[in-house]
């Protein structure tokens, strides 16, 4: 599943290709990854020029003016930029029809991706209002962070994953914020200390910063696309990993709320005692 910094590198190369493009017409061949009226959807978007591709999160952001397409590419969700006369290819439900002779195309393997048109002056104050700060905004205090998860019997690494606490992780960077915060996954949130939570947004920082400036993490059947590969698979420490890079201990893999988790049973020791 692309998580921020994957999401990023999508909207920066998207923003650099397309904007100012203008649509002059949709092809819709899978309906209900739209969430809208597909006459409504289409009336939104044709004839209207995309001013700007950006994100919030794992949130896709297409400002096309007064109205916004808001696209999140779930599992497996990406998008190409290819010329008209090209075959559409299975697993392409989505074709943007550009008015310089491009296509940008959805394609989804799974097809759980879904669109919807907003008001561009309410994406942020009512459609995107439920999720959290992403994890490198200043805004981010330790404070709040501990407030919203101290009385959370779950575990550390489900919590995280609640795109309402920290806005962007998945599967792949909690894996890697928790080892390089030395936090065992399975900890339960209401054990953590204010220390922790600023432990938590300072290596969580650092990690995806690191991993947008490599153009995300490239890995299983996930690449950014737009002929796009993330390097930062090459700097995973826990994982995927076999073999801890701090004490050479071996990896386990269990999992935890259902999802697949990396750590190292040594340095990320699981606290049990509650405050």
């Amino acid at each position: 599943m692309p998580e921020i910094a994957e999401v990023r590198t999508v909207a920066k190369t998207l923003n650099e290709r397309i904007s100012h493009s203008k649509i002059k017409d949709i092809d819709i061949l899978y309906p209900n990854i739209i969430e809208d009226d597909i006459d409504y959807f289409k009336k939104c978007l044709i004839g209207k020029e995309i001013k700007k591709v950006s994100n919030y999160g794992k949130y896709l952001l297409f400002d096309l003016g007064d109205k916004t397409l808001i696209s999140h590419l779930r599992m497996e969700g990406k998008y190409f930029i290819k010329g008209e006369d090209e075959e559409v290819v299975k697993h392409e439900h989505i074709i943007f029809h550009l008015d310089d002779g491009r296509t940008l195309r959805y394609h989804d393997t799974r097809k759980f991706g879904r669109m919807h048109i907003a008001n561009t002056d309410e994406v942020m104050s009512k459609e995107l209002s439920f999720l959290g700060l992403e994890i490198d905004d200043p805004n981010l205090k330790a404070k709040d962070v501990y407030e919203r998860i101290h009385k959370r019997r779950k575990p550390i690494k489900s919590v995280l994953l609640d795109q309402t606490i920290i806005n962007g992780l998945g599967n792949i960077y909690v894996d890697e914020v928790l080892f390089a915060s030395k936090i065992h996954p399975e900890t339960l949130a209401s054990v953590l200390t204010l220390k922790d939570c600023e432990n938590i947004i300072r290596e969580g920082s650092i990690i995806i910063g690191k991993a947008t400036e490599a153009g995300g993490t490239t890995i299983r059947s996930y690449t950014s696309s737009l002929g796009v590969y993330g390097s930062y698979q090459n700097y995973l420490k826990v994982h995927t990993k076999e073999v801890c890079p701090e004490c050479g201990s071996k990896i386990l893999k269990i999992r935890v709320g259902g999802r697949g988790t990396y750590l190292c049973p040594k340095c990320q020791k699981r606290q049990t005692i509650l405050k």
